[in-house]
């Protein structure tokens, strides 16, 4: 399992051309999972208080406010300062400083109340943390009763064929468009090798029940490359 130092300083260097990367090694389809997840999050009515946890550049957090209630707002953490940086001059170009707002934090140690938030969300960040479920009863212990936990977490397909063109995308191409593009080859050799490593939703869904939620759901998005989950507190 990676430290949070090793992901803080892994984050911070590729920071300047995150989204660059993330939008071409998925082929744009990073934006339609974010809108799938904040269908989701955005479910219900009142001025839902949202946390966004390893927010990194605020994608997910910016795509949120502009779908929250009149009232609503969204709180991003991170590790990397580097991250929030970039994030937030988005988030002040885009004209959300009043909804959106982000602090350097770590998603197993919340600086929050028990039952702060209404929603919790994470994009592409529990496979980067140090202690998993450390980090899932955190997030269960903000959220509200009744309260949603939302997770978008890169995947391999199931289906055999389609993983062995996954995995050598993922483990051979990546790596080289990294250094060729992001500048940083070792990152996305990390990166693939995390995703390949993560729990498969027989492993992971029982993982949500063992942090506190009552009820935990899956759904594959683009043949299983990404999963969204959905967990209740």
């Amino acid at each position: 399992m990676p430290t949070n130092e090793s992901i803080q300083e892994l984050f911070n260097g590729i920071a300047p051309k995150y989204d660059r990367m993330n939008h071409l090694m998925s082929f744009n389809a990073d934006r339609g999972w974010r809108r799938k997840a904040v269908r989701q999050i955005v479910e219900g009515d009142g001025a839902l208080q949202v946390l966004d946890l390893a927010t990194g550049t605020g994608d997910l957090a910016i795509a949120i406010a502009k779908r929250l209630p009149a009232g609503g707002n969204v709180t991003g953490i991170d590790l990397s300062e580097k991250m929030l940086a970039i994030g937030r001059e988005k988030v002040r170009k885009a004209g959300w400083d009043s909804v959106v707002t982000f602090a350097t934090g770590n998603a197993e140690a919340l600086p929050f109340g028990d039952g702060s938030f209404d929603r919790v969300s994470v994009a592409f960040g529990v496979r980067n943390y140090a202690d998993r479920m450390r980090g899932l009863r955190e997030a269960c212990r903000v959220l509200r009763p009744g309260g949603r936990l939302v997770i978008l977490e890169l995947s391999s397909p199931d289906n055999r064929f389609l993983f062995g063109l996954y995995k050598f995308y993922t483990l051979k191409v990546l790596p080289w468009l990294g250094g060729l593009v992001g500048g940083n080859r070792s990152a996305y050799t990390y990166l693939p090798e995390s995703v390949l490593a993560f729990p498969k939703p027989p492993e992971f869904l029982p993982m949500l029940l063992q942090a506190g939620f009552s009820h935990g759901e899956v759904r594959n998005l683009t043949f299983g490359v990404c999963r969204l989950y959905t967990a209740v507190k």
